[in-house]
């Protein structure tokens, strides 16, 4: 599912179940001694697919991904990548920095969104542009599809600018036709922040009882063979 959304220039790997025989390695077993064992299984399998992502690009397998503060891969040095994982599903996709300046991806089951989390999530027109997708294209579950691309902006925006990015300080609008996702980063997300994006391009697809968002930035001078560019601008804030 992943690939239909990357570029060509973005290596990707996803699975649908946890292989038993995927282990993590030592550096990268420290990171969960005390977790559960479901979160044991997502993490150990979204490393896998990173390093078989990171494989297609060239890289060897015997490095640890370590995570940073605030919980993100760190990936190495040339390299621009994401994981995601949700319950039947992990998924990681990488590129070279040449090309690609950041991507982020999420999957989420094609499922409701647990009560009161929309309105958490979701600024006031977005919350009715949802309800009015979800009365007029059934089938998709657009409250969970909203919060995947606000989960892929982030995971786009975090490595270009080391600073967060609230649920509120990015507005995405959703084509329910065309499978193309837009986001705006309001004033107070960039403020401060010099060269900050101030916008993303991104795919969604539906399948397998899961919605998947992805966003990939073109480097300085690069170009997406299959997603769209993604906009920015200088903040002056």
């Amino acid at each position: 599912m992943i690939e239909q959304l990357l570029a060509a220039e973005v290596a990707s790997h996803e699975v649908f179940e946890d292989p038993p025989e995927v282990t993590l390695l030592a550096e990268e077993e420290a990171l969960v001694r005390d977790s559960v064992e479901s979160r044991r299984r997502e993490f150990t399998t979204g490393r896998h697919c990173a390093r078989t992502a990171l494989g297609s690009l060239g890289f060897p397998s015997d490095r640890p991904i370590l995570s940073g503060k605030r919980g993100e891969p760190l990936w190495p040095g040339g390299v621009r990548g994401s994981i995601t994982h949700c319950r039947g599903y992990r998924a990681a996709a990488v590129a070279r920095a040449a090309q690609i300046a950041s991507v982020g991806i999420d999957a989420e089951p094609n499922q409701p969104l647990p009560e009161g989390v929309l309105e958490a999530v979701a600024l006031p027109e977005e919350e009715v542009r949802t309800k009015e997708l979800l009365l007029g294209h059934p089938g998709v579950h657009w409250d969970r599809m909203l919060f995947s691309a606000k989960e892929s902006v982030y995971k786009t925006w975090f490595p270009l600018t080391h600073r967060p990015l609230e649920f509120d300080d990015a507005v995405i609008e959703i084509d329910p036709v065309d499978g193309t996702f837009s986001a705006r980063i309001l004033p107070q997300g960039v403020r401060g922040i010099h060269n900050a994006p101030r916008g993303f391009t991104g795919r969604w697809i539906v399948g397998n009882g899961l919605v998947v968002t992805a966003i990939a930035v073109p480097a300085v001078g690069g170009s997406l063979d299959r997603n769209l560019d993604s906009s920015r601008g200088v903040d002056s804030a």
